[in-house]
């Protein structure tokens, strides 16, 4: 098992319950962050100090205060430890529970497991560790399988995802080539725009590009 863990989490409730399970697994050495920061600092120092985290468990929000930080996120936050050390694993323990953006965590961030807060929250962690531990796949929590299994999210991509979020924010079907061109999205043509939002509105049904949105936001894709 694991033998030096930290939690990332700023609510105190959230760290006792999840220390607990890692007491009962037999963790010896526990270390907690209320900042993103403050995680990434104690994780490289462990580096430099030649005794590394095992494990990262992280939830996804954390809530701005007076403190200045440069990562304000636990996106943010795995983004940076896997930079750091690669081979760390990491939960990721959190309300989030849109299957989007749980399936970008393992596709894009490679996270080790995900565990949504709920009712079977104890069962659902520790088995999620131990999975972690003995690098066993489909390590998320089993309320979720079932949402990441379904062909509706797992059949869209990220550029398909930045179509609807842009759409969803007001920049129009016609105006959208301008602005993927200004930040550098491919394909960012006229007829490669037109093509994808075509297909998405046939794969979602949707009379229009509003009812798009629509359906997508309901769907938790945005």
């Amino acid at each position: 098992m694991f033998t030096k863990v930290l939690i990332a989490d700023d609510i105190d409730f959230n760290d006792v319950g999840a220390a607990q399970i890692l007491k009962e697994l037999g963790v010896h050495e526990i270390q907690y962050a209320k900042y993103c920061d403050e995680a990434l600092l104690k994780i490289k120092k462990a580096k430099l100090d030649n005794h590394p985290f095992q494990l990262l468990i992280s939830d996804l929000f954390f809530k701005e205060d007076y403190r200045v930080n440069k990562l304000h996120s636990g996106e943010e936050l795995v983004t940076a430890v896997k930079k750091q050390c690669p081979n760390i694993k990491i939960i990721v323990f959190s309300i989030e529970d849109r299957a989007h953006r749980i399936k970008v965590l393992f596709d894009e961030l490679n996270i080790d497991g995900y565990v949504v807060k709920g009712r079977n929250t104890i069962y659902d962690l520790k088995t999620a560790i131990q999975k972690a531990y003995t690098n066993e796949p489909e390590n998320i929590s089993s309320e979720l399988l079932y949402s990441l299994q379904d062909k509706t999210t797992s059949e869209i991509d990220n550029y398909d995802v930045q179509l609807i979020k842009y759409l969803s924010i007001g920049i129009s079907q016609e105006n959208m080539e301008t602005v993927f061109k200004q930040e550098g999205i491919f394909p960012n043509s006229k007829s490669s725009i037109e093509k994808h939002i075509n297909k998405l509105r046939i794969y979602f049904k949707a009379n229009n590009t509003v009812h798009l949105v629509a359906i997508a936001k309901d769907l938790g894709i945005v």
